[in-house]
């Protein structure tokens, strides 16, 4: 990397998008969700920090309320922050310190090439789950717990059977259904999320995998390909599916498809212990990731926002 260490801030209509993907491609902590057609899709709105000559990158996804503008983490966008090659704290500092002040309010994610102390902001951990497939299926299969195991096998006397890339609008009916009480505009979000699964498809970096039961659809999600990694996105499953170990069997189905191969699979999280615990279950190792909430509100604001 050049020393020059000049980082400037652009507005969106000032990137130049092949260079940012350039970036993102090569970046040795390079993921999905940074590439410039996955924040057109996903983020309201997004400007961007560029080092040099998009030597490294640090999108800044925005949104205005009541006139205040703020930085957030978009829909089914699992890590942002920083990204390129040999990433340092005194550089990660150096991007949020150039963040402009006209956001006033921080609250997003960082990334797994970000877990660094620094000396002026409040960095917090957060964790996610990855599974290396580079092992014979059997390796794998025995790495799991007994019983994962056994509802995999539960799943498949049921009758259960495997499909893959299916109506993408099937994985978002059964999702929606379970994101009803937590997610906030869902309905924005999927629908965001349906048009970009569909570029990512023509592009050979998204399928859809799913456990029926005759016609049913017991579980599913979305899998995601970029950076050597499979994201476990957009995960759905029944009622009826949970006693019979459908997701058990789906994530089984998916290891066994992608065993032997140099990939990570990714859980994407989760910092909630039950779902920690299912995807340790599958032999997957925590991955630490950072994220930071930052409020420079106006005093009268944050009393307001208490």
């Amino acid at each position: 990397m050049s020393t020059l260490n000049h980082i400037q801030y652009l507005s969106y209509s000032l990137i130049n998008k092949n260079k940012w993907d350039h970036c993102i491609k090569n970046a040795e902590n390079g993921l999905v969700y940074a590439y410039s057609f996955y924040l057109d899709a996903m983020a309201k709105n997004w400007d961007a920090l560029v080092w040099n000559d998009y030597e490294a990158v640090m999108p800044l996804t925005w949104n205005r309320k009541y006139g205040i503008r703020y930085l957030y983490q978009p829909f089914l966008t699992a890590q942002s922050g920083v990204f390129g090659n040999h990433i340092t704290q005194d550089l990660l500092e150096q991007f949020l310190e150039a963040i402009p002040s006209k956001f006033q309010y921080w609250d997003f994610c960082l990334n797994q090439g970000n877990v660094l102390r620094t000396k002026n902001y409040p960095l917090f951990e957060r964790s996610n789950f990855v599974l290396n497939l580079n092992k014979d299926y059997r390796d794998l299969y025995n790495g799991f717990n007994d019983n994962i195991r056994r509802n995999a096998r539960k799943s498949e006397q049921a009758g259960c059977i495997v499909q893959r890339s299916f109506e993408i609008e099937r994985v978002i009916e059964l999702a929606s259904d379970q994101m009803k009480d937590f997610a906030h505009n869902r309905e924005d979000g999927l629908e965001r999320f349906k048009k970009l699964y569909r570029l990512l498809f023509e592009k050979g970096m998204a399928g859809t995998y799913g456990i029926f039961l005759k016609q049913q659809l017991m579980a599913s999600c979305v899998l995601l390909y970029s950076h050597k990694r499979i994201y476990y996105v957009l995960v759905g499953n029944s009622p009826n599916g949970k006693t019979m170990g459908a997701s058990h069997a789906l994530i089984n189905a998916i290891i066994k498809d992608h065993a032997g191969k140099d990939l990570l699979l990714d859980f994407e999280g989760s910092d909630i212990p039950s779902l920690a615990f299912f995807y340790r279950s599958f032999g997957s190792t925590e991955e630490k990731y950072t994220a930071i909430r930052l409020n420079r509100l106006p005093f009268f604001v944050k009393w307001m926002k208490k």
